[in-house]
């Protein structure tokens, strides 16, 4: 609750100041479960618990770069050590202040520099939850166009090998690795040819980076957008 009101205050002080970002992300939870955001470097929110059903509005710095992602399974033990069971950042606390999570995650990758922002999903390290992002308005810096949607909205988990499956202490399936990470098989050189695990992603999520070699599609540059609406779990 504190937490919440911190938050609310922190809100109205920047509507009287005019401090407001014109860049604007929109959270909207649909999955069946609580997830907790993360970020890399600290976008300074304040209470990244995001139960299922829940929408925010989340006002970003004119200028911030970095990675954002989702965090399952979250808990504290007997000495209040905060840790997750996917996208877990070592930092031991619900604030996740710290550096890139532990794999498999999914990324969501952006360089913010009001009023252009470039972005991106990756699966470049796996996958632990299906995402979408939407623009809402904006076109391409480059006027090809209107600001598309990525997303990786198929769930690894029907299709993921064995050998790359991701599971808790329990033996239950919570993500798929990459086979970069796991195999050691990267494809991170213009020309070089992804293999059969990559190719089988990127025919699922065709709009999401799956390999470090891959561009397309490119990091798009948008301006112009009403708001950027990063969904969980997709429908």
């Amino acid at each position: 609750m504190a937490r919440k009101l911190l938050e609310f205050l922190l809100s109205l002080a920047l509507l009287f100041s005019g401090g407001y970002s014109d860049v604007t992300f929109h959270f909207d939870n649909q999955c069946t479960y609580t997830i907790w955001r993360g970020s890399s470097p600290d976008m300074g929110d304040l209470d990244p618990e995001h139960p299922a059903g829940t929408y925010e509005i989340f006002y970003m710095d004119d200028k911030w770069s970095g990675s954002i992602w989702a965090r399952t399974k979250c808990t504290s033990n007997a000495t209040d050590y905060y840790s997750c069971e996917t996208g877990n950042c070592g930092s031991g606390v619900i604030e996740c202040k710290g550096p890139q999570p532990a794999y498999p995650v999914t990324l969501l990758n952006f360089n913010v520099n009001n009023p252009v922002v470039s972005y991106q999903v990756s699966e470049v390290h796996g996958q632990n939850i299906r995402v979408r992002l939407e623009p809402k308005g904006g076109t391409l810096v480059d006027g090809s166009g209107p600001c598309p949607v990525v997303d990786c909205a198929r769930d690894f988990g029907d299709v993921c090998p064995p050998e790359l499956v991701a599971a808790n202490k329990n033996g239950v399936y919570v993500g798929c690795y990459s086979s970069c990470d796991k195999l050691k098989n990267c494809c991170n050189e213009a020309g070089c040819q992804p293999d059969y695990y990559t190719k089988r992603f990127k025919e699922l999520c065709s709009n999401a980076h799956i390999y470090p070699a891959d561009n397309n599609p490119p990091l798009y540059q948008c301006k112009g957008a009403d708001s950027y609406d990063i969904t969980f779990c997709p429908v």
